[in-house]
């Protein structure tokens, strides 16, 4: 019997292209005045591929776009700043998100969350959603101090559930991180599907978040 659904975040229930696409965009048009003598697209589509689906972080982002592009008027440091304390106003959710939420919790189901990451950054993001209210647990590796997929962070977020692995699905996007992590400590493993990766060891296959009603 399933009782619990512990969820990854970015790419599973945050759309964090869209979301980059919106900070990039808005970064653009705030800071202007030291970024007009680089075209809108090229800044936006550079500052995506190097950020490579946020698996590469800021700072090295940053300092690569500040010297490829040869912005003197806002040093790498104040871009990343900007970033941290701007990035969750730019938060777009994958759809149904709330819908899901709500009918799971209206099933009696214990909700988590476990992603890698900044704490507050994350944190920020959640509320920014509006799904904060919705889990009983919320893991975030640079406050754990372990990240997925190392097994420790799953078996934590299900002692603080009080289930077991065979009572607990995880939904997320990355095939090792996510479906492999969950599997190896004996949960359900659902994949998100995400174009940018193959996956065939799930055990199921979403392609909407509404989806896991159909399998909790």
């Amino acid at each position: 019997m399933i009782k619990a659904v512990i969820f990854d975040l970015d790419g599973t229930l945050l759309n964090r292209d869209a979301s980059v696409q919106r900070f990039v965009r808005n970064q653009y048009d705030r800071l202007i005045d030291c970024l007009s003598h680089i075209p809108k697209e090229e800044y936006i589509s550079r500052f995506i591929e190097l950020d490579n689906k946020g698996y590469v972080w800021k700072d090295k982002v940053y300092q690569q776009l500040t010297e490829e592009f040869h912005i003197h008027h806002l040093t790498w440091e104040a871009l990343l700043r900007d970033y941290i304390e701007q990035f969750h106003h730019s938060c777009v959710p994958f759809p149904n998100l709330l819908e899901t939420l709500t009918k799971l919790k209206s099933k009696s189901m214990k909700l988590g969350i476990i992603t890698n990451g900044l704490g507050q950054f994350q944190l920020d993001n959640i509320q920014a959603l509006e799904i904060e209210n919705f889990f009983d647990i919320i893991l975030v590796s640079e406050w754990e101090g372990i990240k997925k997929p190392d097994p420790e962070i799953f078996h934590k977020a299900l002692l603080e559930l009080s289930v077991t692995s065979s009572e607990a699905i995880y939904v997320g996007d990355h095939p090792f991180n996510d479906v492999k992590g969950a599997k190896d400590v004996g949960m359900i493993s659902v994949w998100k599907r995400d174009s940018s990766w193959e996956c065939g060891d799930a055990d199921f296959i979403i392609d909407d978040l509404s989806e896991i009603l159909e399998i909790a």
